[in-house]
């Protein structure tokens, strides 16, 4: 197993900064990606959401299987080594992307890409395992802010770039930010990994894997994180297609479609950090079920919008609430699974995520094709209202355990400034 480093805070400083430019590059498509794919082919309305939807679901779709994989692997020959791994491979598919000539082609790198990036989870894995557990709820939400504020940033840089210079070339601009994040962590990023013995039993070595897995307040929490996943993934296809409604005569689609998008991102990455440092002083129960509920409140009014600037304002909401949400629900799976197994459990819960990222965008613009898109803010947002009710249910009130600890892990006020 892993111990934490002296240079803890540069490694991850370095993995924060390398990660921000990672969702920043892997977002700067987001806004035209229903454009682009007018542009190789689709013609319709109906067509463009439709393969929009594919091609955001298609990588989550293979993601859930290969996320469990890396998983193991992280925990069997270190966690640095698939964070390298993910970006690299993020950098190449993301420029290839430039020279699709069809919808098809750009499937197909989705996929691709599916299978060999993973950067949150691997990065969130490295950072848990790097991290002093007293300062656990601070480290992982800077992680959740250089996903949320990349996520940010990414839109809004990405429809100024495509209403500039062009699709293709900002693809390729994206591409080189995930390769420059990828050297960042080869340099700068230091992890002291040994390599743990061989668990006797194979099998009964993944039975406890499963035990672990269905701890009621474990599943609880993966099940609200598909949910939240589900809902934000739904969002990435058919808010550009709802601005296009209520924008109309507008020049400017690309950009709105960014700041619509965006705004979530940046709100996001404020209450990652300061929710998640409140975690370490309060505990994180109250504050994940308090956010959970939260996103089911502001997601619901975005089936009602009627402007730019209502959806922009209630996108801001419900970027609060998940920003809350992730760095929280990432501590409680922290103090809930033992260090030894924490990279297989990620991995897991990254498939959890991204059978959302595959169900929302499919299910979302699904729904927007067949009745409206109003009716898909409906059905997205009821399904995080159940999963809110479902963590207040689940979630003990007392301090939780990790499996095979003879203690539980402290979580409340922090012992010492490190």
């Amino acid at each position: 197993m892993s111990e934490v480093p002296r240079s803890w805070r540069r490694t991850l400083y370095a993995l924060w900064v390398a990660q921000t430019l990672t969702i920043v590059g892997f977002s700067l498509r987001t806004p035209f990606l229903p454009f682009y794919v007018a542009e190789l082919g689709a013609k319709t309305f109906e067509q463009q959401a439709l393969w929009a939807g594919a091609i955001n679901a298609g990588g989550a779709a293979i993601m859930a299987i290969t996320a469990p994989i890396w998983g193991t692997l992280a925990d069997r020959y270190g966690r640095k080594l698939m964070v390298l791994r993910a970006m690299f491979a993020g950098s190449l598919t993301i420029s290839l992307m430039a020279l699709a000539t069809s919808p098809w082609q750009l499937l197909a790198l989705r996929f691709v890409e599916g299978a060999f990036t993973g950067t949150v989870a691997a990065s969130t894995t490295l950072a848990a395992s790097t991290v002093p557990k007293e300062r656990l709820g601070y480290g992982l939400g800077l992680m959740q802010m250089a996903v949320f504020s990349g996520s940010a940033v990414g839109p809004l840089l990405g429809g100024v770039l495509a209403d500039t210079f062009g699709y293709r070339i900002t693809f390729l601009l994206a591409g080189s930010m995930l390769f420059i994040g990828g050297w960042i962590v080869l340099l700068l990023v230091q992890e002291e990994f040994e390599r743990p013995a061989p668990e006797p039993g194979g099998r009964s070595a993944r039975l406890s894997t499963i035990t672990l897995l269905w701890q009621p307040a474990l599943l609880a929490v993966i099940v609200g994180l598909l949910a939240l996943r589900s809902a934000s993934g739904a969002l990435q296809p058919i808010v550009p297609l709802m601005v296009e409604q209520l924008a109309r005569g507008s020049g400017a689609v690309n950009s709105l479609a960014g700041l619509s998008i965006g705004i979530a991102g940046l709100t996001s990455a404020v209450a990652a950090v300061v929710i998640g440092r409140a975690g370490d002083r309060f505990g994180v129960r109250g504050l994940l079920i308090a956010t959970s509920l939260l996103a089911a409140l502001t997601y619901l009014p975005l089936a009602v919008a009627q402007s730019v600037t209502h959806l922009v304002l209630l996108q801001a909401a419900f970027g609060i609430a998940s920003g809350g949400m992730l760095p929280t629900a990432n501590a409680l799976i922290a103090h809930l699974t033992p260090p030894e197994r924490r990279g297989t459990v990620y991995g897991f819960t990254t498939t959890a995520t991204a059978v959302g990222g595959f169900v929302g965008p499919l299910g979302g613009t699904a729904l927007a094709a067949a009745f409206s898109i109003r009716v898909a803010f409906v059905a997205l947002g009821a399904l995080l209202l159940a999963a809110a009710i479902w963590l207040w249910q689940a979630l003990p009130a007392g301090k939780p355990r990790a499996e095979g600890e003879r203690r539980p892990a402290p979580i409340g006020r922090p012992r010492s400034g490190d």
